[in-house]
């Protein structure tokens, strides 16, 4: 549904999978997520699961 959501208002992402990036869960956990999606972006603080009341503020 993140994905969906990004695509959907034209904002560029980078999608970073575990399964074929698996170093990428310890800078995940690290940083405190326990669930995905994670969504990093300047500007604004991290966001965890899909929140499109956040994620409009990307578009």
């Amino acid at each position: 549904m993140t994905k969906r959501f990004l695509s959907e208002h034209d904002i560029d992402f980078i999608e970073r999978n575990i399964n074929e990036e698996p170093e990428y869960v310890s800078y995940l956990k690290s940083k405190g997520f326990m669930s995905l999606p994670v969504v990093e972006a300047d500007g604004i603080d991290s966001i965890s699961g899909f929140r499109p009341d956040q994620l409009s503020q990307l578009a």
